[in-house]
């Protein structure tokens, strides 16, 4: 079975880079160190091809016209804005930002009957900001699920940042991978997982093509499957950049899985997954700028391009390291 072109992603994140990072970023704080961060920007629009082409290709079909440099500029950019703000975010420094909740009563309403509830999100903004805002909830919990290798580096890489701050991680792919996440969900926790990606490329890997942005592309239908399996209500979440230091977090009803029958399991799944697709689109186009999947992600070139988009990354760190 071949992996995906993002799976196959070579990493430039360095500990020691980002060491130096959370120690400058914590010393002289956020808006100096973030001069840092246009360097970086510039760095890889200039010198990541690539990635660049993906991004054209992305804002090309969002704005609805040709992406010019300085939208290409301002792409990558949020992107290292957000991972730079996650320094703070990781170390309890909520008072430096202007977080906005809305549908925050839908995520009370999937927690009221006691069984938990699935969060299903896509690299689009911030899941660190969704994130920070159960570590100021104590009766919200948040655990986040992702595949082992991606599990192993993003510990490595928050690690860097705060070792005290370690999420809790359900690695997938495991035997008991959905045990671990049914327990957590009886105990009323809220699962989070990005569900924009699959590992595999491969037609054993339940896909669906669906049009996002005018064209279709594919998503995994194995996310879905789980939750239904599990009979679980499933929220759509984002948690948008929208420039100086504000956030906008976005919660919207997925589904409830609750009742379903194995019989008519996979139209709600479909069904689901249609909504899902058509939540990213809308707030795709909101917020332009926080789409974070720097490669092909419509797959409109030939396999050796598609080889060659799984080597673009930009900012502190690659698109991979945002599966947090």
């Amino acid at each position: 079975m071949k992996r995906t072109a993002w799976a196959e992603r070579q990493e430039r994140s360095n500990a020691a880079l980002l060491r130096a990072m959370t120690w400058i970023s914590l010393r002289f704080g956020r808006q100096p160190s973030r001069v840092v961060l246009h360097a970086i920007a510039a760095y890889f629009v200039l010198f990541s091809p690539v990635a660049r082409a993906a991004s054209r290709d992305y804002l090309r079909r969002v704005l609805g016209r040709p992406a010019r440099w300085r939208d290409v500029y301002r792409h990558v950019f949020t992107f290292a804005a957000t991972i730079h703000d996650r320094i703070y975010l990781m170390n309890g420094r909520f008072d430096l930002f202007d977080i906005r909740l809305h549908g925050e009563t839908r995520v009370d309403e999937a927690l009221a009957g006691g069984r938990g509830a699935v969060l299903m999100g896509a690299h689009l903004g911030s899941f660190e900001v969704v994130r920070a805002i159960g570590r100021t909830r104590p009766d919200l919990r948040v655990v986040v699920t992702m595949f082992e290798e991606n599990a192993r580096k993003i510990n490595a890489t928050l690690a860097a940042v705060n070792p005290a701050a370690k999420p809790e991680v359900i690695p997938l792919g495991q035997v008991d991978s959905m045990l671990k996440v049914r327990e957590r969900l009886d105990a009323n926790c809220m699962v989070g997982m990005l569900a924009d990606r699959t590992l595999l490329d491969d037609a054993a890997a339940s896909m669906r093509r669906l049009p996002l942005l005018g064209a279709p592309a594919a998503f995994p239908l194995g996310p879905l499957y789980m939750a239904a399996m599990l009979r679980r209500p499933v929220l759509f979440m984002t948690g948008l950049y929208r420039d100086g230091n504000r956030y906008d977090v976005h919660f919207e009803t997925l589904a409830d899985f609750s009742d379903v029958r194995r019989d008519t399991r996979a139209a709600a799944v479909d069904a689901a997954l249609a909504r899902y697709v058509a939540l990213l689109d809308r707030y795709c186009r909101a917020a332009p700028y926080n789409w974070f999947n720097y490669f092909d992600f419509w797959q409109t070139g030939n396999a050796a391009a598609r080889r060659d988009d799984a080597r673009a990354c930009t900012g502190l760190s690659t698109p991979r390291d945002s599966d947090a």
